[in-house]
């Protein structure tokens, strides 16, 4: 599997996912595949018990993305250029005093963005119309509920960004994913 990405299937996808997101109430399919999938699955977690089943589906959804990163993407090009990229800061820090090196040096390090870029945006491409989907039931969800706060004052989707943080960083560790 070529996994150097492109950003033209990254912006088709993403266009996808936008309009997914956009059309959510006009077009009924979608909305009601979506629930016909997720309400007798994430709807039952969340229905036993709020708190806890939100940081289920969260750590689900965390442990999904970092699969799909680790394999979708070819860490082990991400790991040189990250490591390159290391010693190029290193040099800099070296040549502060010399800023015609500086400059020299702070262009090739501005080189690998794009680069890594593609490298690790690729994912996105797998993710983004599934994870819209369930954005879009989680706000259908919640506000059938009323909109309920978690621990007293989070709304579900800072609830959601705040377990993503937290999960997603130690799962990146423990799966070993730049």
């Amino acid at each position: 599997m070529n996994k150097e990405g492109s950003f033209k299937g990254i912006f088709i996808v993403m266009f996808i996912a936008l309009m997914i997101a956009f059309f959510w109430e006009s077009i009924s399919w979608i909305r009601n595949a979506a629930h016909a999938i997720l309400d007798p699955t994430a709807g039952i977690l969340l229905n036993w018990n709020l708190t806890l089943g939100m940081t289920i589906i969260i750590i689900l959804i965390a442990v999904l993305m970092t699969v799909v990163q680790k394999y979708g993407t070819d860490q082990k090009t991400l790991r040189e250029m990250k490591k390159e990229q290391k010693e190029l800061q290193e040099e800099i820090k070296k040549v502060k005093e010399h800023p015609e090196k500086m400059m020299e040096l702070q262009k090739k390090q501005f080189a690998f963005l794009p680069k890594m870029m593609k490298l690790s945006m690729r994912p996105i491409m797998y993710t983004s119309i599934p994870l819209i989907l369930f954005f879009r039931w989680f706000m259908d969800f919640f506000s059938v509920m009323g909109d309920p706060r978690f621990f007293g004052f989070l709304s579900w989707f800072w609830f959601y960004i705040l377990g993503s943080i937290i999960f997603s960083a130690v799962l990146r560790k423990i799966f070993k994913v730049v």
